[in-house]
């Protein structure tokens, strides 16, 4: 490599801003987001990953009494330690601390029993990609994680009875899905604000645009592509929103704490201007380090030219079909059907949950014995039959390919 750009300006290449979307109203909720937040005892669940440390990050500048964040990964949980500990940050009397748990487990469950009460409790755990329907059992995995323990989760806190604010994330592939794992965050919203309603309680969410080289995003594997000398590759005409790090934990930071109960917020972007497409994002990563795409329509060729194509300053981005399950052509953030509400934000915009049936229908239930009878022979199509009695918008695409067979 002839030059390694920051991931700042790598990021700000690629969402076109080089101010955050939602500097305005970081600024303005200023005060109100301070009062929230200060003093009181906080929880994150599942805040060591990408968006997790980026929110925990902007709540410990806001000088809770405790901030307790968990996560399953040891090694995520002591990089943000280290970061928290390296950063501007004054800590005097904020009780931190980075536990390795798993949220739905019965840990978790002995740890809230035994800690005091949380005034609120953010929640990022989830399986995340599209790649993860690949198999009956990454699949059952994905169902586990963002909707069993999910409703796991949220029953351990109502026994408690605490916790006046509770935000989790959800995705915008939950927008009129078409993979399993949309439909299993689809599903996580309705767990969160249908079961166990308390009054008093302010219940909200997000959906969110693409995190640029966020952990385990293709920009990401771009980078590390670079890195190791092999070929780019992106679906064709495949379009997506991006946002920063930063500016995902300032959509989580003003939702989680001062958004309405009911509501799911999303990056106000205008879709005729904001859509990237993939390729052309890929292509704009190339430039950053100093080198001109070149594309191929096979993954041999581009692996065989490449060592002449660095030489000559052109580096070679292959271009496959968007044929695997479950991808959409072009992100949405709001459903068929889907009701839009007044927000106090200028740059985010909601939509109000309306109450389905997959808590009534007992759905949930059934999907819990699907992941746990080791007896059961369960086929995917069994859950994409189970999951579309309860979901409306779910459209499921299956073309039996997976991102895995990709290069």
């Amino acid at each position: 490599m002839t030059s390694t750009p920051s991931l700042e300006m790598l990021s700000a290449a690629v969402t076109g801003r080089a101010q955050s979307l939602f500097a305005a109203d970081i600024e303005a909720q200023g005060d109100a987001l301070l009062a929230a937040a200060k003093g009181k005892r906080i929880l994150v669940v599942g805040g060591a990953g990408s968006i997790g440390s980026a929110t925990s990050m902007r709540l410990a500048r806001l000088r809770p009494a405790a901030l307790h964040i968990t996560d399953l990964s040891e090694n995520y949980l002591a990089d943000l330690a280290r970061d928290m500990r390296n950063a501007d940050l004054d800590l005097s009397g904020v009780d931190l601390r980075f536990i390795p748990l798993d949220f739905g487990g019965p840990i978790m469950r002995r740890f809230l029993a035994d800690e005091h009460a949380y005034d609120v409790v953010l929640n990022f755990a989830a399986l995340k990609h599209v790649r993860s329907e690949k198999d009956v059992y990454s699949l059952l995995q994905m169902i586990d994680t963002n909707v069993v323990r999910q409703a796991h989760f949220k029953t351990a806190l109502n026994a408690r009875g605490d916790c006046s604010r509770y935000f989790a994330v959800s995705t915008d592939k939950a927008a009129n899905p078409t993979s399993l794992m949309g439909a299993s965050k689809r599903l996580m919203e309705d767990v969160l604000f249908d079961l166990h309603r308390r009054a008093g309680q302010v219940v909200t969410s997000a959906r969110f645009a693409n995190v640029a080289f966020s952990n385990g995003s293709l920009l990401q594997a771009f980078l590390r592509r670079l890195a190791l000398g092999q070929p780019l590759a992106a679906p064709r005409d495949t379009r997506r929103y991006f946002i920063s790090m930063q500016e995902a934990g300032e959509i989580c930071l003003l939702a989680a704490l001062r958004g309405e109960e009911g509501c799911i917020y999303f990056p106000d972007m205008d879709p005729q201007t904001e859509l990237h497409r993939l390729e052309d994002v890929a292509a704009i990563v190339i430039r950053a380090y100093r080198f001109e795409p070149e594309i191929f329509e096979t993954d041999s060729e581009a692996v065989r030219a490449l060592p002449a194509l660095m030489r000559e300053g052109r580096w070679p981005l292959i271009l496959t079909a968007l044929d695997t399950s479950g991808e959409k052509a072009y992100e949405e953030f709001i459903g068929r059907g889907e009701r839009l509400v007044s927000t106090p934000f200028h740059t985010l915009r909601a939509v109000g949950h309306d109450r389905g049936n997959a808590i009534a229908s007992g759905l949930i239930g059934h999907l819990e014995r699907l992941v746990v009878d080791e007896a059961s022979g369960v086929a995917k199509a069994d859950i994409v039959a189970a999951i579309s009695s309860a979901l409306i918008n779910f459209s499921h695409i299956e073309t039996d390919k997976s991102l895995d067979q990709r290069v």
